[in-house]
């Protein structure tokens, strides 16, 4: 089979597994908030605080199954993500330096802007202020969800473009939770933690291509930062980056990418619905106006959804107008605000971003932002929906 072709396919079945979990992810969501606004909500809240404990002589895992959720299975999203970030690197679309510069440039106008936005919103209240993350992240499962309703039409340049920007706002929101949400650190924790890198290196440097010993130690890890303070989803992404591409005595051999398949469908199946059906419970009953537009909510959904098209189109648009880079062939300008609107869509990521923005506050602003973050993401999907079934209509750059 001609390399290109194998490539094409792999894309296509890539882009088609994620869509069909986003379509998931919105009935997951949708289910959430049925419970919540029902005779249902009790036993929703009583699931999710049900404790879930683990002990192994003076080791103990104790909490909630919210938290397990929250912090063991998005771990596995993280390191789902490492491992699509590293491929990319290494021989994917991200590979060729020139096809970095668009999406890299919006994802930082995509995180920028929203956040500026929302501390406008919220600079009064130090507290609120721990939120300036929430509206910085794009949700891909959820974003190509939508673009699946658009069928064929849809070229493969924009999948690209949006798929490559989901990827550097990962990456962004891998840094901004290192750096901002830990909580307090525990030093014998990270020593672990430290020592269990150089063995993943030494397993990586001798091409070790069994996956067994690296998710052993990567388990390992993941609990040791999980008692450490810094956010156990992090484990993931430093795992991801062990990981080998490829065998040294047969090129067809990638344990990367054969992780990379086998939890492409726990990921887009399972891991991300049972988080949505978790985080996205709101109840909406006696909700007022002055609750709507309450700064909180009201910032994350105004940056959500007016901060992420700004940002990303005029970031773009300025490198464009500048010739550092190009329109990719395929898209128009109204395309790209189509595809810049529907970055709005935070859902997943500025859930997650959420849960550890207030926990160390001790103030519970869980109604607040998930409110704002569903409000955002509902407008930037229907306007990037309408605006790209409008725009594939129109005569696309070639």
């Amino acid at each position: 089979m001609h390399p290109s072709t194998s490539s094409s396919s792999f894309i296509d079945r890539f882009l088609a597994l994620e869509s069909a979990g986003g379509i998931i992810l919105i009935f997951s969501a949708l289910l959430a908030i049925v419970c919540a606004n029902s005779v249902l909500e009790p036993y929703y809240q009583l699931l999710l605080s049900t404790p879930v404990e683990v002990r192994v002589g003076a080791l103990e895992i104790a909490k909630p199954l919210l938290l397990w959720i929250n912090d063991g299975l998005m771990a596995v999203f993280f390191l789902l993500v490492g491992l699509e970030l590293k491929r990319e690197l290494i021989e994917g679309e991200l590979a060729d330096k020139r096809n970095i510069i668009l999406p890299g440039v919006g994802a930082i106008g995509g995180m920028l802007v929203p956040a500026l936005i929302y501390v406008y919103f919220n600079y009064d209240d130090p507290i609120a202020l721990q939120g300036w993350a929430i509206p910085a992240a794009t949700d891909i499962a959820f974003a190509l969800g939508v673009l699946a309703l658009l069928g064929s039409r849809v070229p493969i340049s924009i999948k690209i473009f949006l798929t490559s920007l989901a990827i550097f706002d990962d990456l962004g929101a891998i840094l901004i939770i290192a750096f901002f949400y830990t909580a307090n650190i525990s030093f014998g924790a990270l020593i672990v933690v430290a020592i269990c890198i150089p063995i993943l290196a030494i397993l990586n440097k001798y091409n070790v291509i069994s996956k067994s010993p690296y998710i052993l130690i990567g388990v390992i890890m993941w609990i040791a930062t999980l008692k450490s303070g810094v956010h156990a989803t992090l484990a993931g992404v430093v795992l991801a980056m062990f990981i080998p591409l490829r065998s040294n005595e047969d090129e067809n051999v990638s344990p990367l990418k054969s992780l990379e398949h086998d939890l492409h469908s726990v990921v887009a199946f399972f891991v991300l619905p049972v988080f949505a059906f978790a985080n996205a419970g709101i109840n909406l009953s006696g909700v007022t106006m002055n609750q709507v537009l309450h700064d909180v909510p009201m910032g994350i959904a105004v940056a959500l959804f007016a901060g992420k098209q700004i940002g990303i189109f005029a970031f773009c648009g300025l490198f464009i107008l500048l010739k550092v880079t190009v329109l990719p062939k395929g898209m128009n300008w109204l395309s790209l605000y189509g595809t810049a609107a529907l970055c709005g869509i935070g859902f997943t990521m500025s859930l997650f971003i959420s849960s550890l923005a207030f926990e160390e506050t001790g103030v519970d602003m869980l109604f607040d932002d998930r409110l704002g973050i569903i409000l955002g993401s509902i407008a930037s999907g229907i306007v990037g929906y309408l605006i790209l079934r409008k725009s594939l209509g129109q005569p696309q750059n070639v």
